[in-house]
């Protein structure tokens, strides 16, 4: 039987010193994953999960300014990658970007708020690094190079193995899958013209910008 529609390539993911790549499958993220980022979100401490599609994920040193929003949000997050049976073969550096203003005001409806969050090129992650994730270590986030957000991944209400446990009571996590982690507090607005340097220790850097918009 042939296929109706071509459906889009998956996006892959760079290894570093591997020549293969990692196809995307699903991106679950977790929110309030660090009590300082609950905190200066006015919420809970409390782990909640939502996803994005696949193409949210890009490793493309650009990303355009996306529609619908005036007040875009930089999150950095440890991110899993996923292999048979769920099990970790590799972590990168990423970024949820989020769309600040349409979330609050769908949180205020308490309406879903995926419209806010799920946005093509929304989950911009660096190089992976095969093996076991960083235990511990700085996660920071710079915009122009000026400090935005500081942490240490220990700070995690839910490290790593927790977390896929608790992910697990509700999905069949496989191969393909990716897990961004949560976020320390500092999140902030981007612009036209930024540029974001993404860091935790032992991962390769995600770098990108936001070009200005054409005129």
């Amino acid at each position: 039987m042939t296929d109706f529609v071509t459906p889009p390539a998956r996006p892959r993911l760079a290894i570093d010193g591997d020549s293969r790549s990692f196809p995307v499958a699903r991106v679950f993220c977790i929110g309030r994953n660090y009590a300082d980022h609950a905190k200066e979100m006015g919420a809970k401490a409390e782990a909640i999960f939502f996803m994005k599609p696949a193409d949210a994920v890009t490793p493309d040193a650009t990303i355009a300014y996306p529609a619908e929003t005036a007040d875009l949000h930089h999150e950095v997050e440890l991110v899993l990658a996923l292999g048979e049976g769920g099990a970790i073969v590799a972590s990168g550096v990423g970024v949820d970007l989020t769309k600040r203003d349409l979330q609050a005001r769908l949180k205020e409806k308490s309406a879903p708020w995926e419209i806010a969050k799920a946005f093509r090129d929304s989950a911009p992650v660096g190089t992976l690094r095969a093996g076991p994730p960083p235990a511990s270590g700085a996660i920071s986030l710079s915009v122009n190079g000026e400090p935005r957000q500081s942490g240490d991944l220990d700070q995690m209400i839910l490290a790593p193995e927790a977390l896929l446990a608790e992910l697990g009571r509700f999905f069949t996590l496989g191969a393909g899958d990716l897990v961004f982690t949560g976020t320390p507090a500092g999140v902030g607005p981007l612009k036209a013209g930024d540029t974001v340097k993404a860091e935790v220790a032992g991962l390769p850097v995600l770098e990108f910008s936001i070009p200005e918009a054409r005129s």
